[in-house]
């Protein structure tokens, strides 16, 4: 890109326009910098524009070079698509009255010769999420189907009414397809009360979860009904415990255990994995037993110090997630890390260390590279982060991970078993897939 795009500003009416006298800027930690021009691609299809209200954007004034904010209008960031990885925040001030924003991922903007801008890297080229692969029609359709052949199933109802036509779940739509990873939810409660909870925010927060959480306990019965179908039959297949729409999955091991044990009576194909918390280390002992294939584990840091003020775990800690990695690999399985990406905080000296450490104790398989979704200023204040240290950058960082450990790999989804056993890549021009 021969110059940086221009700042973007909202009216508040919901009309975005570009203030060609300032450069767009982006944001780490607390630090408005200069993007570097090589770092900035085009929004990828699927993202979105958002303004910030009570926030206006600082850019760099294309005359004196000096920092300054837009008066004309509120800030703007995007919302970048699944598998890119942001590597700027939108760089803003906020006003005393401004309210908190809620839970999406905050990406700066800019805007040059009729196209938008974003600072960002494609981490991962599965196209499981991509917009362009899903079809409103077939959905429906699918969606119908699944109720019909499992009219007495709570599950599917759930994943099918609530998930895939409500919240248009990308998991769940790709479920009503007949493709890919199938999410399976089962616990209504969980043992963490972070700060950024998508399904359950108490009622004095000033911000509201993005999803309804599920309100039932699934029998392993209802679970294998309709997974086992789904990995005899579907491209790439993938069981997943543990979803957006749910607490946390340990809470109900032994009915996953029941479910993988039954699972694997049927069929051997597909990979069984499990996104958690990691906060049960024998409980992921007993489900690596029962046939368990990989886990992903989440987390905002690889240093205590900052997960528990975000996580803030009831009768676990730190030490119990690493644990669980280190029990999925003693097992020979997948162990990944969904690592919540936060510019100023993810890329600091600091963390590095840590992330290394972390790869080195678990033998970790794969780093998940996840746009963190959360209001930036609300974030760092209540984890208390007034200084962020020296920052790498994101893309230094990750450069830095990949050529010291080229064994773990990169990515932004839980790989199917074709990718774990490495003989995934020449299948996979990725347009087939839509077929």
């Amino acid at each position: 890109m021969p110059q940086s795009p221009y700042i973007l500003y909202s009216d508040g009416n919901g009309n975005i326009f570009e203030d060609t006298s300032l450069y767009a800027v982006g944001r780490a930690g607390w630090d408005a910098l200069p993007i570097p021009a090589e770092d900035w691609i085009e929004l990828p299809d699927g993202g979105n524009l958002y303004e910030l209200p009570g926030r206006r954007g600082i850019g760099i004034d294309v005359v004196t070079g000096e920092m300054r904010l837009c008066e004309k209008g509120w800030a703007v960031a995007a919302f970048i698509p699944p598998a890119h990885t942001g590597l700027y925040i939108a760089a803003y001030e906020t006003l005393p009255d401004a309210p908190t924003l809620p839970l999406f991922c905050y990406t700066a903007a800019g805007w040059l010769n009729d196209k938008t801008y974003v600072p960002a890297v494609r981490i991962e080229k599965d196209i499981r999420q991509e917009c362009a692969g899903y079809d409103d029609k077939k959905i429906k359709t699918g969606t119908q189907q699944l109720l019909e052949h499992y009219p007495e199933n709570r599950l599917v109802k759930h994943l099918m009414e609530n998930c895939c036509m409500t919240y248009n779940c990308p998991a769940a739509r790709n479920f009503s397809l007949s493709r890919w990873e199938c999410p399976v939810p089962t616990s209504p409660a969980c043992n963490a009360n972070c700060v950024g909870c998508i399904s359950f925010q108490p009622e004095e927060e000033t911000i509201v979860s993005t999803q309804d959480r599920l309100t039932f306990k699934p029998m392993a019965e209802e679970i294998v009904e309709f997974t086992v179908p789904h990995l005899m039959n579907a491209p790439f297949p993938i069981v997943s415990f543990g979803q957006g729409c749910e607490g946390e999955p340990l809470l109900m091991w032994e009915t996953i255990r029941q479910a993988i044990i039954e699972i694997r009576k049927h069929t051997d194909r597909g990979s069984i994995n499990i996104n958690t918390n990691g906060s049960k280390p024998d409980a992921v002992k007993a489900l690596c037993e029962a046939g368990l294939n990989s886990i992903r584990v989440s987390t905002n840091s690889a240093r205590k110090h900052i997960y528990e003020p975000y996580y803030r775990p009831n009768n676990y800690q730190f030490e119990d997630i690493i644990e669980s990695l280190k029990v999925m690999r003693s097992y020979g399985g997948w162990a990944s890390i969904n690592y919540f990406v936060f510019p100023g905080m993810t890329d600091s000296v600091e963390e590095y260390e840590a992330l290394r450490k972390l790869i080195i104790d678990t033998d970790l398989s794969m780093i998940q590279w996840r746009n963190f979704n959360i209001d930036p200023d609300w974030y760092m204040g209540r984890m208390g982060v007034h200084e962020t240290g020296e920052m790498l950058g994101v893309k230094q960082l990750m450069s830095l991970i990949r050529e010291e450990f080229p064994k773990v790999k990169f990515g932004y989804f839980n790989p199917p078993m074709e990718r774990i056993k490495g003989n995934y890549d020449q299948h996979f021009a990725g347009a087939e897939l839509y077929q």
